[in-house]
């Protein structure tokens, strides 16, 4: 038996478990890019308008750091690369991230790949399939764009280099991703370490685009790399030989890390546990927060960074958006206000709200997660009860949503308020724009608990709905969407704080929906077989 014996079996079988997690994805990466492109058409009418856009936008670091560099905002392709290319290549390393790690790491710590290995498998043929599942998902999303932007009437060589760009990415942290599966025995610890190396890649091509001094940071960060290929701007193709470099080599050393370590252990040595049990242990919602503990605190670590970056730059925002009518009337109907600063200030954190909405979903599928790995049984055998073991983790996805929300508030808060000379007045404002978020994230995760409770096999839709939400919030106003379609998605209905006043009704009818999904998925799962 080769070591690759058995990887089409495993194609066929990894492509038949996401057949209803991967085209969402690729929705995102082909529909956008095109919708944007018709978009600018009415943003920008006249060359008048376009031709001061990348003097302005290239001018102004703020937006440096949230979109990346402006090579040529005077066409319809150059701006859409603009808006989108930094995002969308977070998206596809996300995409690729979860994928590698749902077909790897979680196949061995469910006890999966005992069963699968019993059969004709090789070594390598389980992250063979998950790398040739992901390189093939990526490439197929960045072909998907590539047409629709041809349908569009863009030019051919941009819009095949935004589709490479796209591809390359995904490659490079389908790379990235296959060494963290080996490194740690869980498929949550693996996900947490190659998003983190996403994080700090999108970290350092913000700080190179916004400062011409240290621009070489961006060259750093393959998230970069996708930009500097300028689509639509004077294509760089030889930026994709970086990607493909490195691809290359962090699959390399992923399969010598992969022949180098036990089935179901990872090369980082785990820490031997105590023979007993701590006291502050003898209890469901103890566990539950020793479990969700370390996530809580590095995502409010995380977004109080980002808050803080995003505050302090606030001040900058209106130099672009002041003189330009257009943008101006886009903007508002994003941030509802007719204040520029107060309106970017509410898009962030509308924006914060989205993000911790997945936060919220991943702290509520713990549950699930438990219970896959059979970990939940044990539990059920003592006097712990279905709705104490579940509740004991739905306190973090409704509390600790609360916590990541308020230390992005007081981040971005402090931030501003240090630049604008009025912390406690700031910061006191940012946390209430945080708070607003509050239901529409409890509504998102009550769709988890419905999907937990009915449906626990298909949880994983609930990451979907989540990014549908966000989506239709986001981009809905922009490409001027029916407001009927727009406003299925909870975020839609949030004040938008600081720049507007508080609207009781939304928070109320948005809280109460969310405890209705609650209140249906705990009565389901009480009834409802393990496993």
């Amino acid at each position: 038996m080769t070591a690759l014996a058995g990887t089409g079996q495993l194609v066929r079988l990894a492509l038949r478990r996401d057949r209803f997690v991967l085209p969402p994805w690729l929705l995102v990466l082909g529909l956008l890019p095109a919708g944007v492109a018709n978009a600018y058409e009415q943003l920008y009418p006249t060359e008048a308008m376009r031709e001061p856009l990348t003097a302005t936008v290239g001018a102004n670091p703020a937006l440096a750091v949230l979109l990346g560099p402006a090579f040529d905002l005077s066409t319809p392709g150059g701006f859409t690369a603009w808006r989108l290319l930094g995002f969308h290549a977070v998206v596809v390393a996300l995409m690729v991230i979860f994928t590698v790690t749902r077909h790897t790491r979680a196949e061995e710590e469910t006890a999966r790949y005992e069963l699968l290995a019993s059969g004709v498998i090789g070594r390598y043929a389980p992250l063979t399939a998950a790398v040739l599942v992901s390189v093939g998902a990526v490439t197929l999303g960045g072909a998907f764009a590539v047409s629709l932007l041809l349908a569009a009437g863009l030019p051919v060589a941009g819009s095949v280099a935004y589709g490479a760009a796209l591809a390359a990415a995904g490659w490079t942290f389908t790379g990235v991703a296959a060494i963290a599966a080996q490194l740690v025995p869980f498929a949550r610890t693996s996900n947490g370490i190659a998003t983190g190396v996403l994080g700090a890649a999108f970290l350092l091509r913000g700080l190179g685009d916004a400062s011409g001094e240290v621009g070489w940071l961006s060259w750093l960060s393959p998230v970069g790399w996708a930009q500097q290929l300028r689509p639509f701007a004077g294509e760089r193709w030889w930026v994709l030989a970086l990607s493909a470099v490195v691809a290359v080599g962090t699959l390399g050393v992923g399969y010598v890390l992969l022949g180098r370590r036990d089935a179901g252990a990872g090369i980082l040595a785990e820490r031997i546990g105590r023979t007993h049990a701590a006291p502050s242990l003898r209890s469901p919602l103890a566990l539950a927060w020793r479990l969700h503990r370390g996530s809580l605190i590095g995502w409010s670590i995380g977004v109080a960074i980002s808050g803080a970056a995003f505050g302090a730059i606030a001040l900058g925002i209106g130099d672009l958006i002041g003189d330009n009518p257009t943008m101006r009337e886009i903007f508002m109907r994003m941030g509802g206000s007719e204040v520029v600063i107060d309106a970017f200030l509410a898009q962030i954190a509308g924006m914060f709200g989205m993000i911790v909405a997945f936060y919220g979903v991943q702290a509520a599928l713990r549950a699930r997660g438990e219970e896959v790995v059979t970990r939940l049984e044990p539990v059920l055998a003592t006097s712990v009860t279905r709705l104490r073991f579940v509740t004991s983790h739905l306190v973090f996805a409704l509390v600790g949503s609360a916590v990541v929300l308020l230390a992005a508030g007081l981040g971005a808060g402090v931030a501003h308020g240090l630049r604008a000379g009025d912390v406690a007045g700031n910061a006191g404002a940012m946390l209430g724009a945080a708070l607003v978020q509050l239901p529409a994230i409890w509504l998102v995760v009550g769709v988890a608990v419905v999907l937990y409770g009915f449906a626990p096999r298909r949880t994983s839709a609930a990451w979907g709905i989540a990014a549908g939400f966000v989506l239709l919030a986001l981009f809905g106003p922009v490409l001027n969407l029916d407001p009927a379609l727009v406003d299925v998605s909870p975020f839609s209905h949030v004040p938008r704080l600081p720049s507007a006043d508080v609207a009781v009704a939304p928070l109320v009818w948005l809280t109460a929906l969310a405890a209705v999904l609650f209140a249906a998925g705990l009565a389901a799962f009480r009834r409802r077989d393990i496993g």
